[in-house]
Order: C-alpha cells, then sequence, then structure tokens
C-alpha cells in the first residue's frame, strides 16, 4: 500500500484520497492490503471496532460497509446509511448482518465463502489433534513446571470414525485432511446428494447414525432457526459414549451449559470450540473442565493467508457493485447470480422496460402479474428476467426499487407473480410476455398484456400490445392512444402536437379490423404535460392515452 495514500487519524486508517468516488467503511480488523482493488475508486477509513450505536452514528454517508464478524450489522444502522450499497462479510457466514433489512432497503450482501475454507478446515483438524491428545493441557501443565504424562494419556485418531455434519467447502476440506489418520469419514448434509458423498470419499449417514456412531463429531452448518441449539442435552445424549465434540462453525449450534453437563457426568469424553453462543466468552462453566475442553476464541479463520484472501474477494465483490456489475458472492439476491444472469443478460433490459412500460399503461393497482417465456428463453434459468420484470415494473411508483428488494417488494405489496415457460414454436425464437390485473379475478378484458423480443443482438422491441401488433421500441417518450380507427385521426394527433412544438420521431399503428379500435404508438422527442393529454383524450373517437416515460 503507497505510504501516500495512508494516513492515520484518532482511531481511523484512511487508504486513498478524498476525492474519490466513494467512501468505504471498514471495520473489525480488515487487512488493509487485501483492499488495494478498491483504491483508487475509494476512500477508505478502517474502525477496528465499532459498537453497534457507533456505527449508526457514523455510516450515513459511506457507499460501502466491509466487515467481519464482531461487528453487528442491525436493521438501525442499515436505515441510518442513506448512501450504503453494498456491505461485504469478509468471512463466510453473515449472521451478524440483518440480511433482512439490507434486502428491503436495496442493499446487496456479499460474503467470501471460499477465502477461509483451508485455514477453518486445519483449525478444526488441530481442534481435533488437540483434544485427541490433550496438547493444551499438557502445555499448560509443562510451563509451570510439572512433567504429569500419565495425566494426559490420549486417543489415536487411527482407524477412528469421524462425523462431519456439513458437507460444504470446509467439511469436505476436513474429509480430505483426516485421510491421512486412516480415519472412517462419515457424513450428513440436507443439501448434499449421498451420491456426491461417494464420490469425496464420504459414507452419506442420516443424522440419527451420525450421532450414533461417530469416535469425533465436527459440526460444519451454519447458524440458522434449525440449528440453533441443534445439540441441546437430548441430542448430545444421543452421541456415542465417549465421544468428542467439535465446533468452529458458529455459537448458538451446541448448547454449552448442556454439553458441559454430559460431560461432566462422563458421557462424552470431551469437546473442541472456537466458536460460542455470546462472544468474545464471559463466565463458562466449560472454563471448568480442564483438559476435557479445547477453548479458542474464534480463530477458524485467523491465518495470514486467509485474511488476505477474504479481505481481497470481498473488496473485489464491492469493486464490481459501486461499479454497476453484478456479483458471484451476493447472499440476498441468488437469482441475480452471474452463472444465472449470463445466458439472459441481453434480454434483461428487455424484461426491465416491459415492466416499466405495462405498470404505466396499466394505470391503476397491480395485485396479479403473469410472465410467460417462450422459444428458447423457456430452456435458461429466467429467475433474472422475473427480477427485471419486477424492478421495472415497481420502479414507477417505488423510490429504491433495484434488484436486490424487487421481488420482496412485490411480496410485501401483495403483487402475485406467476411464471410459466413454453417450448411451442411461435413467430419469435424467443418471446417475453406480461399479463397484469389488478387482482386474481379480473375478466381478460380488464388485463393489459405486453410481449417483446429482441431483433439482433441487444436490439429491445415491443411486438405486441394487448391485441395489437407493433414492432416498437421501447425507450424514450411514449405516447398511446386507444381510439376508432377512422380517416384523420392519427393527422389530429400530429396537429395538436405540432400546435406544441413536440417532434415525433416515430410512429406505429396496430389494428384489428378496417373501422374498429386501433391503437397508436408515438414516439416522442419530449415530455407531454397533462393539459395537451387531457385536451387529447377529449378528443371525439380517443377512448384512452396514456403518456409513458422509459
Amino acid at each position: 500500500m503507497p505510504e501516500s495514500l495512508v494516513r492515520d487519524f484518532a482511531n481511523v486508517t484512511r487508504l486513498g484520497h478524498d476525492s474519490a468516488a466513494f467512501r468505504v467503511l471498514a471495520c473489525d480488523s480488515i487487512t488493509p492490503a487485501g483492499l488495494a482493488a478498491l483504491l483508487p475508486l475509494a476512500c477508505i477509513d478502517i474502525r477496528p471496532a465499532l459498537l453497534p450505536e457507533d456505527l449508526v452514528a457514523c455510516i450515513a454517508d459511506y457507499d460501502a460497509l466491509l466487515v467481519r464478524s464482531a461487528t453487528k450489522v442491525t436493521a438501525e444502522a442499515l436505515a441510518a446509511a442513506r448512501c450504503l450499497k453494498i456491505v461485504g462479510r469478509a468471512g463466510v457466514g453473515v449472521d451478524n448482518i440483518d440480511v433482512a433489512a439490507a434486502t428491503r432497503r436495496g442493499i446487496v450482501v456479499v460474503n467470501s465463502p471460499e477465502g477461509n475454507t483451508i485455514a477453518a478446515a486445519e483449525h478444526t483438524l488441530g481442534l481435533l489433534l488437540a483434544l485427541a491428545r490433550h496438547i493444551p493441557a499438557a502445555d499448560t501443565a509443562m510451563k509451570a513446571g510439572q512433567w504429569e504424562r500419565d495425566c494426559f494419556v490420549g486417543v489415536e485418531l487411527y482407524h477412528k470414525t469421524l462425523g462431519i455434519l456439513g458437507l460444504g467447502r470446509i467439511g469436505q476440506r476436513v474429509a480430505t485432511l483426516v485421510r491421512a489418520f486412516a480415519m472412517q469419514v462419515i457424513g450428513t448434509d440436507p443439501y448434499f446428494a449421498p451420491e456426491r458423498a461417494q464420490i469425496q470419499g464420504i459414507e452419506w449417514v442420516d443424522f440419527a447414525t451420525l450421532l450414533e456412531t461417530s469416535d469425533f463429531l465436527t459440526i460444519h452448518v451454519p447458524r440458522t432457526t434449525e440449528t440453533l441449539n441443534l445439540f441441546d442435552r437430548a441430542t448430545l445424549l444421543r452421541m456415542k459414549r465417549g465421544a468428542r465434540l467439535i465446533n468452529a462453525a458458529r455459537g448458538g449450534i451446541v448448547d454449552e451449559v448442556a454439553l458441559a453437563e454430559v460431560i461432566t457426568a462422563g458421557h462424552l469424553a470431551g469437546a473442541a470450540l472456537d466458536v460460542f453462543g455470546k462472544e468474545p466468552l464471559g463466565e463458562s462453566v466449560l472454563r471448568n473442565l480442564g483438559s476435557k475442553v479445547v477453548l479458542t476464541p474464534h480463530l477458524g479463520a485467523s491465518t495470514q493467508e486467509a485474511q488476505l484472501k477474504v479481505a481481497s474477494d470481498v473488496a473485489e465483490q464491492v469493486k464490481k457493485v459501486l461499479t454497476g456489475q453484478l456479483t458471484r458472492g451476493a447472499v440476498n439476491i441468488p437469482a441475480m447470480q452471474p452463472e444465472l444472469v449470463g445466458p439472459v443478460r441481453n434480454f434483461l433490459p428487455l424484461a426491465e422496460k416491459l415492466g416499466a412500460l405495462l405498470g404505466q399503461i396499466r394505470g391503476q393497482a397491480i395485485r396479479r402479474i403473469a410472465i410467460t417465456y417462450a422459444g428458447k428463453l423457456a430452456e435458461l434459468a429466467t429467475e433474472p428476467l422475473t427480477v427485471a420484470v419486477l424492478q421495472g415494473l415497481l420502479g414507477n411508483v417505488m423510490e429504491g426499487v433495484n434488484y436486490v428488494n424487487a421481488a420482496l417488494l412485490a411480496q410485501e405489496h401483495g403483487i402475485e407473480v406467476c411464471e410459466t415457460r413454453t417450448t411451442e414454436l411461435c413467430e419469435y425464437s424467443d418471446l417475453i410476455s406480461i399479463t397484469a390485473a389488478r387482482n386474481s379475478s379480473d375478466p381478460l378484458a380488464a388485463c393489459r398484456t405486453l410481449a417483446g423480443t429482441l431483433l439482433g443482438e441487444g436490439n429491445p422491441r415491443i411486438v405486441r400490445i394487448d391485441d395489437y401488433r407493433f414492432n416498437l421500441e421501447p425507450s424514450g417518450h411514449l405516447l398511446f392512444i386507444t381510439h376508432q380507427d377512422v380517416p384523420g385521426a392519427v393527422g389530429r394527433v400530429g396537429t395538436m402536437l405540432g400546435e406544441r412544438s413536440i417532434n415525433i420521431h416515430g410512429l406505429q399503428l396496430g389494428r384489428q379490423q378496417l373501422g374498429g379500435q386501433a391503437l397508436l404508438a408515438i414516439n416522442v422527442d419530449e415530455p407531454i404535460g397533462t393539459d395537451l393529454l387531457d385536451q387529447l383524450a377529449a378528443v371525439p373517437g380517443f377512448f384512452d392515452v396514456k403518456f409513458v416515460m422509459l
């Protein structure tokens, strides 16, 4: 890091120049060297320790927030963050971030799920060995001048059964490491197929079997409502007698009081914990168990290499979000992951324009929207396109709508979203159709329907509005008039626009039959005021007049 870019203030280290486009707040001793990707894009303030109330007081003008596990990103802090676009967690979990509140406010939450995999797996192995051979207690005794070999008789890992709860990246890495000790590895994970476990050399078992047959059991699952206090007294007593428990995942998964009781009673031989329900660990019965427990202060990711990797990874993701790009690590917009977006990226502007146009010409509160993907699109993951439709639809009536919160806001406003696909051949190779209604029981006549496609790469076109066919560019200022198809109707509109010096640069007419109703779509160069719209609506034979800005 160039010295000219580093300045020290009271409790704050500032990286970069004050004139940078964005401001970033980094907490929890994030490695400064890992933030280089954000320079010179951003001015970065590093504040190692912030209480929740301090974060609320200082967050207002920052565009991005980077944290590890200590800083609590609460709903109150997010509400005070008027400029915040992204919260980056330099690590795996996001349990210290109110993800729901961030999503509602349109703030991206990203993490770094891979950066500390090796560090966490190796620390788990260290806990395993330390627990099996009483290494910490023996070290303490030696440093106190004692030589007590008989007090620290351990057990071998050779041919013992290691049970792994959670077969994600870290769990799989642990399984790879312990093969060097010729351990038998079993595991379970509701989101991991037994076939994949077998490929990894792991015997897949159910949870009950894992508890009953593991000599050592290591936990690698997130803290959720399902896993909170999962290892309570009843579960601990179901474990094999004499087994040992290791938890380097998340605090709160193991009931620490119950664990101490079960170890004291002799049912379990011991435990090694790196994480706790409340951190830092205060008064705890675990401290009284001597060599039967190994306790470390949340060191799973605390290696120089891991800290550099997670900081660099999350900095790259923050850079992408601040510059308007998609990022792979966003935990609250799974539909917009790059691997899903890639195949349908060219259709995103079309989907958003369809939503925006439909929301404006519908003219009344929408309670149901049906989206149909036809042709080759039906074979792809269309979730990103649905999000884009909703962003366009809601962006006209709400502030702060983006890809992060569009689906949530639609749900909160009672909008039912139905998505269908069809591979049946139609006149276009790919087609997106959307229909909006005031409620699910609206008659078909009360609905409005749009359909669009791409003519060439990145060239969106509206090809149908209700029952009228078009080849309309969805951009700029658009005037729509439903009228009786009689001579002079189009000329009348042109004259009225000309009298107001409003230039027309595109015009299309859709009709079903001669003399029936027709829909006129006009591209104009500037906005049309409400007074002119009222005059147009008053023209005999003009039934519906809408002005749209895209």
